[in-house]
C-alpha cells in the first residue's frame, strides 16, 4: 500500500452515519466509498482494492460480524474496524476474535477515531510489507532461474550474457507470462552491478496520481497523504538496476519526465526544486509493440531509442513446447515441496495435452495450471482429469482452426480463446475477480476491463 491516499470503505444503514464518515475521513485526505449493507460492501471488496473497513455492527438483515467473515474470503488483506453501541461491546470482542483490528463504541471522538484509523494502516503497511518478503523469500528457489534448453531459449541466454557486461538500458519485449521480469534479474546479476539493488516496479498496476511519487519520490507536504518525504525507486536503485514494466502503459505527462530523468541522470521529488544524481540502469519490458505505440503518436519516439538501446525478444510458449515437460517438472518439484504433496510428475496423456495447447498466458500460464494440479491430485502422477477444459478441449480447437484457401476468423478465434480462459479464471476463484486476474497474472484493472470488452457475467464455481 502506498502512503498516500488509502482506500476506505463505510459500512452503516444510517446515512447520515455513512456521510458524516465520508465528509471527515475525506478531510483527512482518504479516498472514501460507502455502503448501506453488507451485500454491497462485499461487492465493493470483489471489485476495488480497500485498504480498511469501518463497519457498523448492528445493521438489517447481516451484521458486521458477517461482513468481517464474508471480507476474509474475499479480501483478506483488508483490515476491519467495527463500531459498536454503547452497553453491546460483546458482538464487538466477538468481532476481534475473528480477527477485526479494533472496535469504537459509540459516540466516539473524531480525535479516537483518528489514532485507530493511522495505527490500523500502519499495520497494513508493516503487514504487506512482511508478505511480499515472505513470496520473496519462498519463491527464490524458482524465481531466480530462467528455465528452458530449446534453441529459442538458448539464443536469450546467449544475448543475456552478451548484454550484462554493459550499461546501456535493455528492452525486454514478449507476450505477458514469457518471464520478462526474469530476464531483468538476470541481466542484472549477470552484471557488474549485481551487489546493488535490483527494484521492479509494474507501471500499469500504480494509478497514474501515484507513479510519480513511486518513481521519483516526494517531499511531506506535496500533496494529501504525503505525510513524511519518501525517496522514490530512481534513488532507491541507485547504483543497482531498475526493472520497468509494462512501460507502454506510461502516460505522456510520465514519458516527459522519466524521458528528462534519463538524458540528465537526475530526478526530482514531487513538491521539491531540487535535482537529485542518480546512476541507475533501466531494463524496461513491455507486451505492445511499442512500434506501433510510436506511429499512433501513444509513446514518445525519443523515449523509445533511449529504452530500446539493446532489445531482447522472448519467445511464446508455444514457440518453444520442447520446454514444457522441463518446466512441467520444475514446477511440479516446487510446489510439491510447497504444499507437501508427495507428487512426483505427470503421466504421458497429460504431457500430450499440454502439447497440443497454445498457452496464451505463456510460463505464467503453465506454472498456475501446474500448482492447481498439484494441490488437487491424490496420486503421485497427474493426469488429465486435472487438467482445465481450456487444455483438454484445446487440440480440437487449434486443429479445427487452421489456415484454410478461405482463410480464419483470427479476432473472433483470439477473442473465443480469450473468453475461454476468463471464464475458467473466475470458476477457479469462485467468481473473486482479484484473485481469478492473480490466476490470469494480469492487473485487477487489467483483468475488469476485459471481462466488460468480452461481455462477460460473473461466474461462480461449479461443482
Amino acid at each position: 500500500m502506498s502512503e498516500a491516499a488509502a482506500r476506505i470503505l463505510v459500512v452503516d444503514d444510517e446515512k447520515s452515519m455513512q456521510e458524516f464518515l465520508e465528509i471527515f475521513l475525506r478531510r483527512e485526505g482518504y479516498e472514501v466509498v460507502t455502503a448501506g449493507d453488507v451485500d454491497t460492501a462485499v461487492a465493493h471488496l470483489e471489485s476495488d482494492e480497500i485498504d480498511l473497513v469501518i463497519t457498523d455492527m448492528q445493521m438489517p438483515e447481516k451484521t458486521g460480524l458477517d461482513l468481517l467473515l464474508e471480507a476474509r474470503e474475499v479480501s483478506p488483506e483488508t483490515i476491519l474496524i467495527v463500531v459498536t453501541a454503547f452497553g453491546t461491546t460483546d458482538s464487538a470482542i466477538a468481532a476481534m476474535k475473528e480477527g477485526a483490528y479494533d472496535y469504537l463504541t459509540k459516540p466516539f471522538r473524531v480525535d479516537e477515531l483518528r489514532i485507530v484509523i493511522e495505527k490500523a494502516l500502519e499495520k497494513k503497511i508493516l503487514s504487506t510489507e512482511n508478505r511480499r518478503l515472505r513470496r520473496e523469500l519462498r519463491g527464490q528457489s524458482r524465481d531466480r532461474n530462467i528455465i528452458g534448453h530449446s534453441p529459442a531459449m538458448q539464443k536469450v541466454y546467449d544475448l543475456i550474457a552478451q548484454v550484462a557486461e554493459t550499461k546501456t538500458n535493455v528492452l525486454v519485449s514478449g507476450e505477458s507470462g514469457t518471464g520478462k521480469e526474469l530476464v531483468a534479474r538476470a541481466i542484472h546479476e549477470q552484471s557488474d552491478r549485481r551487489d546493488e539493488s535490483f527494484i521492479a516496479i509494474n507501471c500499469g498496476a500504480i494509478p497514474e496520481n501515484l507513479l510519480e511519487s513511486e518513481l521519483f519520490g516526494h517531499m511531506k507536504g506535496a500533496f494529501t497523504g504525503a505525510v513524511q518525504t519518501k525517496e522514490g525507486l530512481f534513488e532507491a536503485a541507485s547504483g543497482g538496476t531498475l526493472f520497468l514494466d509494462e512501460i507502454g502503459e506510461l502516460t505522456q505527462p510520465l514519458q516527459v519526465k522519466l524521458l528528462r530523468a534519463l538524458q540528465e541522470r537526475t530526478v526530482r521529488r514531487v513538491g521539491d526544486t531540487v535535482d537529485r544524481k542518480v546512476d541507475v540502469r533501466i531494463v524496461s519490458a513491455t507486451n505492445r509493440h511499442l512500434e506501433d505505440e510510436v506511429a499512433a503518436s501513444r509513446f514518445r519516439e525519443d523515449l523509445y531509442y533511449r529504452l530500446n538501446v539493446i532489445q531482447l525478444e522472448l519467445p511464446p510458449l508455444r514457440d518453444r513446447i520442447e520446454d514444457i515437460p522441463l518446466l512441467t517438472e520444475h514446477f511440479i518439484q516446487v510446489f510439491a515441496e510447497e504444499l507437501g504433496k508427495n507428487v512426483v510428475g505427470m503421466d504421458a496423456a497429460a504431457y500430450e495435452q499440454l502439447a497440443h495447447y497454445g498457452f496464451p498466458g505463456n510460463v505464467r500460464e503453465l506454472e498456475n495450471l501446474v500448482e492447481r494440479a498439484v494441490a488437487l491430485t491424490r496420486d503421485p502422477l497427474i493426469g488429465t482429469d486435472l487438467l482445465p477444459p481450456s487444455v483438454t478441449e484445446s487440440r480440437e480447437t487449434f486443429q479445427a482452426a487452421r489456415i484454410t484457401d478461405e482463410g480464419v476468423d483470427l479476432e473472433g478465434l483470439v477473442s473465443d480463446y480469450e473468453r475461454s480462459l476468463l471464464r475458467e479464471a473466475m470458476k477457479l476463484s469462485n467468481g473473486v475477480k482479484k484473485k481469478a486476474a492473480r490466476l490470469l497474472g494480469v492487473s485487477f484493472r487489467s483483468f475488469r476491463y476485459r471481462l466488460e470488452k468480452l461481455g462477460i457475467e460473473d461466474v461462480k464455481h461449479e461443482d
